[in-house]
């Protein structure tokens, strides 16, 4: 009988087979005829001009951030408060302290400016 790693690791080995399958089947069949006018950058039918990259103001990066921060915390909170009643008192202070700190967080976000775009 096979322990339960040698599952896992079967498994793993079958999923990496079949990726370099696939993507191996993926080169070798699709079609490659390469040419300049197919290669080049395409801006709604207008030729490209100046450079692809473009630099963001690190405030974009803060904000995004934050907003994933908060959109995670909405994750946690959301099935909390579903089955709240049910946990008692030592759950609520839980939570209480991990909104806490959230909102020490927010604070300090808001202090520095991170939530202006001026």
């Amino acid at each position: 009988m096979m322990s339960a790693y040698a599952v896992v690791f079967a498994f793993v080995i079958v999923a990496v087979g079949f990726a370099a399958v696939v993507l191996l089947a993926a080169k070798v069949l699709r079609p490659s005829v390469p040419y300049a006018r197919k290669e080049s950058t395409y801006e709604c039918g207008i030729p490209a001009t100046g450079s692809s990259e473009v630099k963001l103001n690190i405030r974009f990066h803060t904000f995004a951030l934050l907003f994933v921060l908060f959109d995670v915390e909405v994750l946690y909170v959301f099935p909390w408060a579903v089955v709240s009643r049910g946990m008692g008192a030592p759950a609520l202070i839980e939570m209480g302290a991990f909104l806490a700190i959230l909102a020490l967080g927010l604070a300090f976000a808001w202090r520095k400016g991170a939530l202006s775009w001026e």
